[in-house]
């Protein structure tokens, strides 16, 4: 079954779609009222908004079911796939506005009721941003690339609406028909520009790039809880999938410790990134043992009765020193 957490995103998801087929329905209406290639580029998106929606409500709703044999890592992969499908929807779709949009430069057409097309188009702006918004806080929330994606695609449809809105308001008080095509292939470029980073982002999930900015977020928190014996930390790594990460690293322990006290250790260093991350963390910890007189520089524990070398100095962990593969020393 899948966790609360997800049967909401798949509800909200659900709804987006809904919400996007009634505004599909506004947008083509208003067009077919105006005859504004302006409007054509939102309407247009729209369709992309649908499809893209059917196909994150699919995405969420596959990431949502456990782990299996097949699996062994869950299915949040999906989630690349969704959104670098959904970038590429759109790129295209403004690549297509572009082409239409310079095609009525050379051939204009008649535009007409440019005060009702603007009114519907600040109606679904304004539906858009409200959803984006929502979508954005909701996939943060439960680390959800689907949600998120899907909500920045709102928001920017939401951001072009308003430019949208200005553009007609320059044409129906100039009478100046080219500025239609003008403000078209302006928000053409726009959306083909939105729809290359949600591809990138999403090939930059599929290749496991490194997010430093996670990884710094999860070495701050460590800084700050940092216990007495945990001497060291290197070769941290942070894999996506989905809404749960998978976390690699080496921890060094003093070298005395039995099996339970190092047990021990783990559980409290995992206790500490799930408090700032929640329960979606899988997290492997290499142990190592302190090395003496090395190790003894750097260590902070003030109950060693076997210390080899008097303190010196904490190092500090950093993004650049704990993703390397190598022990600290001083």
């Amino acid at each position: 079954m899948p966790q609360p957490s997800a049967t909401s995103s798949i509800r909200l998801m659900a709804y987006m779609l809904l919400l996007a087929l009634v505004l599909l329905g506004v947008k083509f209406g208003a067009f077919f009222l105006t005859r504004s290639n302006a409007i054509l580029t939102d309407a247009l998106e729209s369709i992309i908004n649908f499809v893209t929606g059917g196909v994150a409500l699919y995405s969420v709703y596959l990431a949502a079911k456990p782990k299996d044999q097949d699996h062994p890592y869950g299915h949040g992969k999906i989630e690349f796939l969704s959104s670098g499908l959904e970038g590429t929807l759109i790129a295209i779709a403004g690549i297509g506005i572009i082409g239409k949009s310079v095609y009525n430069l050379v051939y204009p057409q008649t535009i007409a009721r440019i005060d009702t097309g603007m009114y519907l188009t600040f109606l679904t702006g304004g539906a858009n941003y409200l959803a984006g918004r929502y979508l954005v806080r909701h996939g943060t929330r439960h680390s959800s690339v689907t949600l998120i994606a899907n909500g920045k695609h709102l928001l920017s449809d939401a951001y072009s609406s308003l430019g949208l809105i200005i553009g007609l308001a320059c044409i129906y008080f100039t009478d100046l028909l080219w500025l239609d095509s003008v403000v078209a292939i302006i928000f053409g470029s726009f959306i083909t520009y939105t729809g290359y980073g949600l591809v990138r982002n999403s090939i930059s999930g599929v290749m496991d790039e490194a997010d430093h900015q996670l990884i710094e977020r999860i070495i701050q928190v460590l800084n700050q809880r940092r216990r007495q014996n945990w001497i060291d930390l290197h070769n941290m790594r942070v894999i996506k999938y989905g809404s749960h990460l998978h976390i690699d690293c080496h921890l060094t322990l003093p070298w005395y410790f039995n099996l339970q006290e190092s047990h021990k250790e783990v559980e409290l260093f995992q206790e500490t990134i799930e408090e700032e991350l929640g329960d979606v963390v899988e997290l492997f910890v290499h142990l190592d043992p302190c090395l003496p007189p090395l190790s003894c520089r750097l260590c902070t524990k003030s109950d060693c009765k076997v210390r080899e070398h008097v303190f010196v100095d904490r190092v500090e962990w950093t993004l650049s020193n704990v993703i390397v593969n190598e022990k600290h020393a001083l």
